[in-house]
């Protein structure tokens, strides 16, 4: 009975953190509701004053990208703002033959009259981190806007971003992430799926009521004065971005999210790419974690509830080590419930795992309304659409999970970049990208293996018991098994 008590316990407290993490989004969701009833009036600066017009440095940490870098700079460009007060560094750490391409366009932008500067550096050390912060020692800009190769910011952005500075507690101004491939691909509407729940419910619920949020790696700008107070940029996780948020946040820099302001970019269209970039977000969660925790624990300047809130954020990529544990463990939990009738009374901890997926059901609807728009119609489409993102989602979890571990024992990684494509529609084609990985890893074998465990599990509702089997987890069982099949599938073939 020691195996049987051991899998209830790893099961139970699995489900309930996954529970805590829903009801916290709950929480968010609270929040972001109130907050949409709230008029913004934030101080700004009057731009038709060009004494309150400051200089803006615009970075742009580039490796390899051969194929968005001309759409790239010929996007950034295109940015409205007084060319006496705007500076455009190219970081560009490349190492193959964008390189040459990248340097003849950034003359010919040059002889344009734009300040435009082509920085290089001998070695990667600290990955975007250490490039950023290299390009941090020349720039002449009071902010810091800094945009990823596949980002397409709108002509007016620095117009609609910068005049929020006003403020002069405010260290950071994010706005929200748009795709611009959006529909290309089940694997594109699931990440858009994801991110959106993040750049609504998330960073309006955590931002509206004064808690800790990111600066997202891109599409934002810093005070410059902002990141030398926090310590600077630092290579030491693979989330740069989310280290120097907290640090900045803990030094009472104030955040401020522009949901309404959106920056388009491209979404990774191979399967290879997206678990790359899961991989580093993931793993560089968990690295925060054990580098902040103490620190947000520790402080005397935030509020309980937002040393709450700053905790669960950091230990959002846990909750896929929680789901891979309930996953694995709810078919020995299917026998154990059918095998020993004194023991059903603990399956009750059975119903949290309802109660969060409604919750997370409830939260993801007002993110899909703001989207595509409410009505029943859409409300169909929204249920298939948060079917595939959760069953693909936990089809994910040992590949996160292994980046998770990874970063809580502190095991260092290179940080491997996601690699731009250059794709809209389906008439564009990725297939000649020299930056995709071909060979697939030992993962992807061990996930067709658990799609296989998970078609078992489907098979054992119809045979435990004496009660003619037991179907309570066959959905949950069907999800995992076409979230694992979807990922083994796509991963070894290649496809998007």
């Amino acid at each position: 009975m020691v195996l049987e008590y051991t899998i209830i316990t790893l099961y139970t407290i699995s489900l309930v953190l996954i529970l805590l993490y829903a009801l916290a989004q709950l929480n968010l969701l609270f929040n972001y509701l109130k907050a949409r009833k709230k008029k913004d009036n934030s101080p700004k600066f009057d731009f038709t004053n060009p004494d309150e017009i400051p200089f803006v440095t615009i970075q742009l940490p580039v490796f390899n990208e051969l194929y968005v870098m001309e759409r790239l700079l010929n996007n950034i460009a295109k940015l409205e703002y007084p060319r006496e007060k705007l500076e455009i560094q190219v970081l560009d750490d490349s190492t193959d033959e964008s390189v040459e391409s990248t340097a003849k366009q950034i003359k010919e932008l040059q002889k344009t009259g734009l300040d435009i500067q082509h920085i290089r550096r001998e070695n990667r050390q600290g990955f975007k981190a250490g490039a950023l912060k290299e390009g941090l020692k020349t720039a002449k800009g009071e902010f810091i806007a800094i945009f990823d190769a596949d980002f397409l910011p709108e002509t007016n952005w620095l117009l609609e971003t910068v005049p929020y500075f006003k403020n002069p507690e405010i260290g950071v101004v994010q706005t929200r992430w748009g795709h611009i491939n959006r529909n290309y691909s089940t694997l594109t509407k699931i990440q858009a799926f994801a991110l959106d729940a993040h750049f609504t419910l998330e960073q309006v619920g955590r931002n509206s009521q004064g808690h800790f949020i990111n600066f997202n790696g891109t599409a934002g700008i810093w005070r410059k004065e902002c990141i030398y107070d926090a310590g600077n940029w630092e290579g030491d996780t693979l989330t740069e971005d989310l280290d120097l948020s907290y640090r900045a946040q803990l030094k009472k820099w104030k955040f401020k999210y522009l949901e309404n302001v959106v920056t388009p970019a491209e979404l990774p269209v191979v399967i290879s790419a997206a678990r790359s970039q899961q991989f580093r977000w993931n793993k560089g969660g968990a690295e925060n974690f054990q580098k902040m925790l103490k620190r947000i624990i520790t402080s005397n300047t935030i509020s309980l509830k937002t040393k709450i809130h700053g905790t669960l954020h950091l230990l959002n990529s846990s909750m896929f080590t929680c789901i891979f544990l309930v996953a694995i463990l709810s078919i020995p939990m299917l026998y154990i419930k059918n095998e020993y009738a004194h023991l059903r009374i603990y399956f009750l901890v059975m119903s949290f795992f309802i109660i969060s997926s409604i919750i997370f059901f409830i939260c993801y609807w007002f993110m899909y309304k703001k989207t595509y728009g409410g009505g029943f119609i859409n409300f169909i489409k929204y249920i298939g659409a948060f079917f595939a993102f959760f069953s693909i989602a936990m089809g994910f979890s040992l590949h996160n999970t292994i980046a998770v571990l990874e970063g809580h024992i502190g095991k260092k990684s290179e940080f491997v970049r996601t690699p731009k494509f250059n794709i809209k529609s389906l008439k564009d084609s990725w297939k000649t990208n020299k930056y995709i990985r071909k060979k697939p890893s030992l993962h992807v074998i061990i996930e067709g293996l658990l799609t296989i465990y998970f078609a078992f599990g489907m098979y054992s509702a119809f045979i435990v018991g004496d009660q003619g089997g037991d179907f309570g987890l066959f959905p949950f069982h069907l999800m995992l098994f076409i979230g694992f099949g979807y990922v083994f599938y796509k991963s070894l073939f290649s496809k998007a």
